[in-house]
């Protein structure tokens, strides 16, 4: 499975911005898939993730702005009111049903006036 993310760029603050990625190859093995995002100098954090069954939750980052969805094996993730603190690079991973995680390339999100 690999795992082709896109989207991001230099967003002004408060804007908006979509993320995309797309799994390719034996999907069918893939259980979960979400986003996890590193801000500089910080650790890698959960922004949100879906299973196969429908279920989707979101991690500890402000809710309200960001709107996750999943179809299959593709995950989309729109970012709303973009702030500074948004700023870093946003990967894209999935978690096979044997336990196993791949993670995508990383898209770079720049928040900046």
């Amino acid at each position: 499975v690999q795992l082709q993310a896109s989207g991001g760029g230099l967003v002004e603050p408060g804007g908006s911005v979509n993320l995309s990625c797309a799994g390719s190859g034996d999907i069918a093995i893939i259980n979960v898939m979400g986003w996890y995002r590193q801000a500089p100098e910080k650790a890698r954090e959960l922004v949100a993730v879906g299973t196969t069954g429908g279920d989707a939750r979101y991690g500890d980052l402000e809710k309200g702005r960001f709107i996750f969805s999943r179809d299959n094996a593709k995950v989309t993730l729109r970012l709303n009111s973009l702030k500074v603190e948004d700023t870093g690079v946003y990967y894209c991973y999935a978690q096979f049903w044997s336990g196993v995680t791949v993670w995508g390339q990383g898209t770079l999100v720049t928040v900046s006036s």
